[in-house]
């Protein structure tokens, strides 16, 4: 599902027009964006919770000239389902 189908099932479901739909899967894209630039998670109860993690700094290599690089170390976006999304995904609902 892309973010326009998103929108539309959105606006489906809660019976609202696919523009005020669009406002709020942008708001909420907005707010989540903005909690993690700030590291801060944002949790929902029954679904997730959207994170930020450190990677530490490790060695690659480079595909073409098989020489070994650095790969710096840093902060990336995670999402850890909450066991009733794994259990729903799990039964097929």
């Amino acid at each position: 599902m892309n973010k326009q189908e998103l929108i539309n099932k959105v606006a489906e479901k809660a019976g609202v027009t696919k523009k005020d739909a669009a406002l709020v899967v942008n708001a909420f894209i907005d707010v989540v964006k903005d909690s993690l630039t700030k590291k801060n998670p944002v949790r929902i109860i029954g679904f997730g919770t959207f994170d930020v993690r450190k990677r530490a700094e490790r060695k690659g290599r480079n595909p073409r000239s098989k020489q070994e690089i650095k790969i710096p170390a840093r902060i990336v976006p995670v999402f850890r389902a909450s066991s009733t999304l794994k259990e729903m995904v799990n039964k097929g609902k």
